[in-house]
């Protein structure tokens, strides 16, 4: 078995906290220059793009030198270029660091602050800022946390290192807690663990619940009650796509705010702060595998509709 090879660093800085796109030619003979291939790949760009950025010199080879359309293709070479960075609505909220050390930083993400660059949030991203923010060019996510989720998540220093945290999440070594603002049912036995299937299928904004074997599970609990409003504690011992929303939906309490769960109401338009997600990833709990400490981290956020609770009931459940 052929084995697989890192892939060298890249020749090009970060930007903003973003680092260049890298692309590296596939083995095929269909394309007889790296521009026919570039025009190819990058289809989605406006006309005349590609042939500018190659004509001005910003697609790069690994020794950090030009490459140009008429370059010869060759199979399992590697590119680097920037992508254009256009303006995006800033997230008026703080990204406070609960922990550091030379190994990790754990952060306190705020509402509609995506996790890392996705789609046409690039530069707003927690990823990004804490890079600039800190001054740390290596910094990685071990996990992520949706755009509309506040609360704790776990950066690598070194890359190197990476995969030793992430191996924690991927085999359930870290115990995760999270907090919910939904409707409050005194109809609904609650500690319960919930069990399904969900499945999340590229390009449809909502995961659903299907028949098969169980790939998700939370546990469920009521912290507290007021009025028409219940607090929840959820501990997912999975790590499904929107699996907490899906469950809170499906006991028929949906999260408050949430845009997808029980009805797809549409994305949450860029610049819309007013109703974040009332779900907070509140604690972190795991032995850090590379010096061993033992860490129990803390959310210091709320959730608005606790602390507002006649605001929100009165929006939310009529």
């Amino acid at each position: 078995m052929r084995r697989k090879t890192a892939a060298p660093p890249p020749p090009l800085p970060q930007r903003q906290g973003v680092d260049p796109v890298r692309v590296r030619l596939p083995i095929s003979d269909e394309w007889a220059t790296v521009g026919e291939y570039l025009v190819a790949r990058l289809s989605g760009a406006a006309p005349g793009v590609v042939a500018g950025m190659l004509d001005s010199g910003l697609v790069v080879g690994v020794d950090g030198h030009a490459v140009h359309a008429r370059t010869p293709y060759v199979p399992g070479l590697y590119l680097w270029f920037h992508r254009d960075l256009p303006p995006e609505v800033p997230v008026p909220f703080p990204l406070d660091v609960v922990y550091r050390d030379s190994h990790i930083v754990v952060a306190d993400k705020p509402h509609f602050l995506a996790t890392t660059p996705r789609g046409s949030h690039v530069t707003e991203t927690a990823l990004a800022r804490l890079r600039r923010e800190l001054g740390i060019p290596t910094l990685g996510a071990a996990h992520r946390l949706d755009r509309l989720t506040a609360g704790l998540v776990l950066f690598t220093v070194r890359p190197e290192e990476r995969g030793a945290y992430q191996t924690l999440f991927s085999e359930r070594r870290v115990r995760k807690e999270y907090e919910a603002i939904a409707p409050y049912d005194p109809a609904l036995a609650l500690p319960r663990t919930v069990r399904s299937r969900i499945l999340k299928e590229r390009g449809v904004p909502a995961a659903r619940e299907v028949e098969g074997p169980v790939n998700a599970e939370t546990l469920v609990e009521l912290i507290d009650a007021r009025g028409e409003l219940g607090r929840y504690r959820l501990t997912p011992h999975t790590g499904q796509t929107h699996q907490l929303r899906v469950h809170m939906s499906a006991l028929g309490v949906p999260i408050l705010g949430d845009p997808l769960y029980p009805v797809v109401t549409g994305p949450v338009p860029d610049g819309d702060f007013r109703r974040p997600l009332q779900l907070l990833a509140r604690r972190l709990e795991f032995t850090d595998p590379v010096t061993g400490v033992e860490h129990r981290l803390r959310s210091g956020r709320t959730l608005r509709a606790w602390e507002s609770y006649e605001e929100w009931a009165g929006r939310e459940l009529r």
